[in-house]
């Protein structure tokens, strides 16, 4: 039987260990790899530790030639969604994390890795012992992302500014997370660019500081 390789990762400095941990045994077995990861929240809700996991995931995937980095976001059943990402790609050989962050910590202690094993019984489930201790390197210093807008400041041409409101003046639409412990609008932009990647900018007191090198994402706008 052809081998291929599904490695399941979370929110945590594990996934990284994960993906390498399951190109190695891709490039002994010589075959394909695939990464998934699981979320319930949409993509659009994702705080700013998950969108900088997933996009770190996307280039380590482009890094080491994975075959494919899958999302399932807006998915309750972890279960059901690595059984049907197993399906489609014939998956033969399955990667978790014993004790990663958050949700993966809870649910494989038991209950969850016996329901994979009944659901995924043809495929063989490696489960890989992580360190429970291994913290981030950057601690969280953004409140909760919030849908947000950026426009051209009509008064100082050149100058963008944030905004919470949908206008015809918008020229792109993403998510602000703001910096803990500030009264101001001080923090990082995020949004999706028209080649489906995220690209963010500084805001600094409702202004962005960084240069918008990326096409606006809504409608026909362009800049001049």
């Amino acid at each position: 039987m052809d081998e291929s390789i599904l490695v399941c990762v979370y929110y945590g400095p594990n996934g990284e260990r994960l993906i390498r941990r399951g190109h190695k045994l891709a490039q002994i077995m010589d075959c394909p790899l695939y990464v998934l990861t699981v979320d319930a929240l949409p993509y659009d809700e994702f705080d700013a530790d998950k969108s900088g996991f997933v996009e770190h995931w996307k280039e380590l995937c482009e890094e080491l030639d994975v075959e494919e980095f899958i999302i399932r976001d807006n998915e309750k059943r972890s279960v059901r969604a690595i059984k049907e990402v197993a399906h489609t790609h014939n998956i033969t050989q399955i990667i978790i994390g014993q004790s990663a962050q958050n949700r993966w910590e809870e649910i494989t202690k038991g209950s969850f890795v016996n329901v994979l094993l009944r659901e995924i019984s043809f495929i063989d489930l490696h489960i890989v012992s992580v360190d429970r201790t291994l913290k981030s390197t950057d601690d969280t210093i953004y409140e909760k992302g919030v849908r947000a807008f950026i426009q051209e400041d009509s008064e100082a041409p050149g100058q963008y500014r944030l905004k919470f409101t949908r206008s015809k003046h918008n020229l792109y639409e993403g998510i602000f997370y703001k910096e803990i412990g500030t009264d101001f609008n001080n923090g990082v932009f995020k949004f999706i660019n028209n080649k489906g990647k995220t690209s963010q900018v500084h805001i600094t007191e409702n202004v962005c500081t960084g240069e918008l090198k990326e096409p606006p994402n809504i409608n026909n706008h362009s800049i001049h």
